[in-house]
């Protein structure tokens, strides 16, 4: 099964790159200029893509759990955004850069949602929250070596061929994701019993895995896709979790401002670039260390808190050293996000009908989150962003928040289950 790590890791160095480091990279090399673009059309340009991000996501995860075949439905949608992200390339205009963005989110929508669902399938309760950090350090990674690309193309493409170098940046990330989703189609594989590279033996062990671990997962396949959203809809926790996820999507909207945070401490845009590597990698490490430990939940608030720390440096100085110090600090709620999604999958894993639906809603409605991030960062309030970073703040204190009182329900509730005998949750 590590090639699913595989592939998903590099379909999200290719997915992040499409919609927030390409973006934010090619801001620094003309994007806006030669769009003629001018006041909220760049926070435009970031947030029309949520909409049909949004959309998308449980009817896909529906549809996904109805279709059984992951390796069928995954790449395809990988397909088509590759394209599109290439596409938006030889756009001309705001209008057509919209349009791009719009319909790329419809594409992109089923991605995330569909592979948390499809690991819960394979790996046991204890074994979830590494898997998911496996598969979400695509994010930062890509951050990274999106930005490290980007440096290379944007000082060695501009002007080949006739193109700018913002233009070949769409050419190339589209490029990368249409391969790896050919790749994907004969490699991923679908669920334990429909996997046809499985043996026999293999495919017996796989589903027992699943019987043994405590739950009804093997037991539930019967279930309907609507009975799963039904299910989901009616648990308060899924709400509950949704709010708290918009709130940190918005608290981590500087991410797709990393290469303008990185250039407000002076330098040239190959060396701006260059400098948002180092932070995301040491969140990729961060995040590996937490998903070890045994009680993710316990874990969540630190990299919060870290985060928070990193705003509040970055609002009370522009010295240059304290400000790079503050990426690095910021940059670990990618950290806690992985740690969430490790735990949101453990809460809701007995129930695979219900799981789908529920990934789903938490990631499409926290996109909300994403919306409004995109517009907390004004070029007016630059280069302290003052305003924003205080948004921020605000925003991850009210999502450990919420998450902290989920916990507390999560464990009064274990303990009541483990003294009664009942089914477990969370």
């Amino acid at each position: 099964m590590s090639i699913i790590v595989v592939i998903f890791t590099l379909n999200y160095v290719s997915l992040n790159s499409s919609y927030l480091t390409v973006f934010s990279n090619a801001r620094l090399q003309g994007f806006e200029q030669d769009l003629h673009l001018q006041g909220q059309q760049y926070a435009t340009i970031l947030s029309i893509l949520f909409i049909g991000y949004i959309i998308m996501q449980v009817p896909a995860n529906m549809f996904l759990y109805w279709l059984g075949r992951p390796s069928v439905f995954l790449p395809s949608c990988m397909l088509v955004w590759g394209a599109i992200s290439a596409l938006t390339g030889i756009t001309k205009n705001y209008t057509g850069a919209v349009l791009a963005r719009f319909f790329l989110g419809f594409a992109e929508g089923p991605f995330y949602p569909g592979s948390l669902y499809l690991i819960s399938r394979w790996y046991k309760r204890d074994e979830l929250a590494l898997r998911v950090t496996l598969i979400s350090c695509g994010i930062p990674i890509s951050n990274a070596f999106g930005s490290l690309i980007a440096s290379g193309i944007l000082q060695g493409m501009q002007g080949k061929l006739g193109q700018a170098a913002w233009r070949w940046l769409f050419y190339v990330e589209g490029s990368i994701t249409m391969f790896v989703a050919v790749c994907a189609m004969f490699i991923l594989p679908d669920l334990p019993h429909n996997t046809k590279w499985l043996s026999p033996e293999e495919r017996a062990l796989a589903i027992s895995r699943l019987a043994e671990d405590g739950d009804s997962r093997a037991e539930l396949l019967d279930k309907t896709s609507v009975q799963g959203l039904w299910d989901a809809v009616s648990d308060w926790k899924v709400w509950w979790f949704t709010a708290a996820y918009i709130a940190q999507l918005l608290a981590q909207s500087f991410a797709a401002y990393f290469p303008t945070l990185s250039a407000t401490m002076g330098y040239n845009t190959t060396v701006s670039l260059l400098l948002c590597a180092p932070p995301w990698m040491l969140s990729t490490i961060a995040a590996f260390a937490l998903s070890r430990s045994k009680g993710v939940a316990y874990t969540l608030p630190l990299p919060m808190e870290v985060t928070a720390l990193g705003f509040i440096i970055s609002v009370c100085t522009m010295n240059t050293a304290a400000r790079y110090f503050s990426l690095f600090l910021m940059a670990q709620v990618y950290a806690g996000y992985m740690v969430f999604w490790g735990w949101v999958n453990n809460t809701f894993a007995g129930e695979p009908a219900k799981l789908a639906v529920a990934v789903a809603i938490i990631n499409g409605l926290g996109s909300i989150g994403n919306i409004s991030g995109s517009y907390v960062w004004q070029t007016q309030w630059g280069p302290t962003y003052r305003y924003s970073y205080a948004a921020c703040i605000a925003t991850i204190s009210v999502s450990t928040g919420m998450l902290g009182v989920m916990h507390l329900h999560l464990k009064r509730l274990n303990k009541h289950i483990a003294e009664g005998g009942a089914e477990w949750e969370g």
